[in-house]
């Protein structure tokens, strides 16, 4: 009795180390993670970018991104800037410091300057309603009072706007919507203005129209005239044009599909086309003793003012929201300001430090870029003595859900060898009907279908944010949630025998 229960308690530690080491085998071979905040804190700036040139390509490989253009901002000056990787994988085209870049959604701080400067001129109040201003539109109705909607509350993404059409893209020169028949399509409040946080490309939009009203100007030609070109933005613009030279990346989707070169209707939420050094000198002009003259710095400050603290899954990075601005509170006092930027095919990012003068942009052509910018992130701030930035929550989190695959696969392979183990000796049979455990059974055969149910929606949908904050993870996720749904399919469909008296 002894002997047989001892016999018992080995097998049993047997399949849990098996299973253990399977899972542990598969998960550590996929995942491929990455000590973070290997740069030394206070190192000479060739050290650094020595360290950035040996850690770069290793995260792209990593992550399967083709290209990448950056720029570093130290001391108010813009001190490096380095391009990596290829812009156009099938033609060989390199990715080169000139290459001009969709910045997407760098755009709505670049333009919340705009919107400040007609302030500074005495030409709009901002916080008055847009309404107001806008005298060859008329905004659609809802259910909701649009005519409480300020510029503030735009600005600061607290207007109740939705989010916008963020998939539907057009070629260069093709025929498009304008953009005032794209607001009436999507400017339909979905809260009370002022309520909350509601990140939106439309509210943005708007502001576009705001500026083109007031002006009398087309928005590219006022932001060319009052912004870019004041602040030495040289190969920085809202319109495409066939003499960008180097041209525009090909973009690379989550799948590493070759995303053509696109425009929108809209341009100021996610229009804006620029190199590394054009968004470089866009954080140097909002640092505390930048010397350029388009905005005061009360203005400036007005900007970096925290509008809206609670933002969701926004909050889990930063701080807070100013007007255009992400905000964040560094460990070793002050701010910093940022925002990203997101399109289908590619991923931005820049980060500064306006009381110290420090500053990084990162502009990718692929979307599978999240991770390798949080990596890039975590360096740079070791560097400047920050210890940590909010954008290692992603870092974090890719561990966590490295984790979560893990324990899944430790269980799928813990059931599949208890499932080979009753096939070899005959203690389980193929007996999809059978009475045995049918309560037990028919758990696991509506778990099969809860699962693959899951998997089927998330393969249908355009986009899911986990796909792009992780997308490696995501990937094995999916893998590891089919290979969940086909163990518990076997198990209820080869269940224990019951009666065992008749197997010798």
């Amino acid at each position: 009795m002894v002997n047989k229960y001892k016999s018992v308690v080995t097998n049993t530690w047997f399949k849990l180390l098996a299973a253990l080491i399977f899972s542990c085998i598969l998960v550590l071979s996929a995942a491929r993670l990455h000590p973070a905040k290997q740069a030394e804190q206070g190192a000479s700036l060739e050290t650094m970018t020595a360290h950035l040139e040996s850690r770069i390509p290793e995260l792209m490989k990593t992550y399967e991104i083709p290209g990448v253009s950056m720029a570093l901002v130290q001391n108010n000056k813009v001190v490096w800037t380095q391009a990596f990787g290829f812009a156009d994988i099938e033609a060989g085209r390199k990715m080169t410091a000139n290459t001009i870049c969709r910045v997407q959604s760098i755009s709505k701080p670049v333009t919340a300057w705009g919107v400040m400067k007609l302030v500074e001129q005495d030409k709009i109040d901002i916080d008055k309603p847009v309404s107001f201003y806008l005298k060859n539109w008329t905004h659609p109705e809802s259910e909701f009072s649009e005519k409480d909607i300020t510029i503030r509350q735009l600005l600061s993404h607290s207007a109740g706007m939705p989010l916008g059409d963020i998939l539907t893209r057009y070629a260069p020169q093709e025929d498009m919507p304008s953009l005032e028949e794209k607001l009436s399509m999507e400017a339909h409040l979905i809260q009370e203005p002022g309520t909350s946080f509601s990140y939106s490309n439309t509210g943005y939009n708007l502001l576009e129209l705001l500026i083109q009203e007031v002006t009398g100007m087309r928005y590219a030609e006022y932001m060319e005239q009052e912004i870019l070109d004041p602040l030495g933005m040289a190969h920085a613009s809202f319109e495409w044009s066939l003499e960008f030279d180097p041209p525009v990346p090909v973009g690379y989707n989550l799948k590493g599909e070759e995303i053509p070169v696109y425009v929108y209707p809209e341009k100021a939420s996610g229009g804006l086309f620029a190199t590394a050094e054009d968004i470089a000198k866009f954080a140097l002009a909002g640092m505390q003793d930048s010397p350029q003259e388009v905005l005061s710095t009360a203005s400036i400050d007005e900007l970096y003012k925290p509008m809206a603290k609670e933002m969701g899954m926004y909050s889990l990075v930063f701080d807070a929201y100013g007007l255009g601005h992400y905000i964040e509170n560094i460990p070793v006092g002050g701010i910093a300001v940022s925002h990203g930027g997101q399109g289908t095919g590619c991923m931005t990012h820049f980060h500064a430090v306006p009381e110290k003068g420090d500053a990084i942009v990162i502009l990718t052509n692929s979307q599978r870029s999240w991770p390798f910018i949080s990596y890039i992130m975590s360096d740079w701030a070791e560097w400047n003595g920050f210890s940590s930035v909010g954008m290692e929550a992603i870092l974090f989190g890719q561990k966590v859900l490295w984790g979560i695959i893990g324990l899944t696969w430790f269980t799928v392979f813990l059931q599949a060898i208890r499932l080979a183990e009753g096939l070899i000796l005959k203690k389980r049979r193929f007996a999809p009907f059978a009475k045995d455990a049918r309560f037990l059974r028919a758990v696991q055969g509506g778990m099969f279908v809860v699962l693959s149910a899951i998997l089927i929606w998330c393969i249908s949908q355009p986009y899911l944010d986990i796909t792009s904050i992780f997308p490696r993870a995501s990937g094995w996720l999916g893998i590891s949630i089919l290979a969940s749904a086909v163990v518990l399919l076997l198990s209820a469909f080869f269940p224990k025998r019951v009666n065992m008296s008749h197997i010798r």
